[in-house]
């Protein structure tokens, strides 16, 4: 598989699970546009080895995601610096965790706009450069919680059933312009921001580190395993691919049997 002369736009790609699919596309020889926030040394850092090991170009683009307007000139730039968007990731994402009646409402705003209504803007903003070049990928990551829920978890889980439903409606629209519009739904992945909750949940709760990752954050997954960044970064970049070409408007879980129960 090559993805040579292609140019990927991925949100929220400094890290994580983002970072993983940024470079995966960059094994395959896309040129690659990174987003996202953190310390200017390790987003640098980042983008420079992702050229120095895969030989393509990589740019970083700090775009707001919450500000319509910074991420239709991300997209802009990205058209201007390399042609076009020939694969859009949307992949920015956040998370607050509280009972509806004290959710606070700026929160509810900013996850609503940061999880759901940044993928409409960047896709309003780099469909038309995918319908003249003829081809198109897009990738959004949507989570487990786009087909279940869990409590305390409204706006994430209003918005990634939101990402779900975008994503059929894209797929839809674009289904005669060889641009095919995807999403995956992970479920507990292993990524230093989950690493980083251990300790606080074993000292909240009185559990070991094991009875914190088999009865908290597994609980829900029978495999009893975490998803890996590889495994959704593998699986992005399939959809990227020829052999994927009639694969669209489909969420696919890759969360250890969750959503089968």
């Amino acid at each position: 598989m090559s993805l040579q002369s292609k140019t990927a736009l991925v949100t929220g790609s400094t890290s994580g699970i983002g970072l993983a699919i940024a470079r995966s596309l960059a094994q395959q020889g896309a040129n690659v546009v990174l987003n996202g926030f953190g310390k200017p040394e390790a987003i640098e850092k980042e983008r420079a080895g992702i050229e120095a090991e895969f030989g393509v170009t990589a740019h970083y683009s700090g775009a707001d995601m919450t500000k319509p307007e910074e991420i239709a000139a991300m997209v802009a730039e990205t058209e201007t610096a390399f042609g076009a968007v020939d694969i859009l990731v949307n992949n920015a994402g956040i998370q607050y965790v509280s009972a509806i009646d004290e959710f606070p409402v700026e929160k509810w705003d900013q996850i609503i706009a940061i999880n759901l209504s940044s993928a409409f803007h960047t896709m309003r903003a780099a469909i038309p450069g995918m319908k003249r070049k003829g081809w198109g990928r897009i990738i959004n990551t949507a989570s487990a919680h786009s087909l279940v829920a869990s409590p305390y978890k409204s706006a994430y889980v209003a918005a990634k059933h939101g990402i779900a439903g975008l994503t059929k409606t894209a797929a839809l629209e674009l289904a005669t312009h060889k641009i095919t519009v995807n999403c995956i739904s992970p479920g507990y992945v292993w990524t230093p921001l989950v690493e980083a909750q251990i300790p606080d949940t074993m000292k909240a709760r009185g559990l070991t580190k094991e009875q914190v990752i088999d009865e908290v954050l597994l609980k829900a997954q029978p495999t009893k395993e975490f998803v890996t960044v590889e495994q959704v970064a593998a699986i992005a970049s399939f959809l990227c691919t020829d052999a994927a070409s009639q694969i669209t408007g489909t969420n696919l879980s890759v969360d250890g049997g969750w959503t089968a129960q």
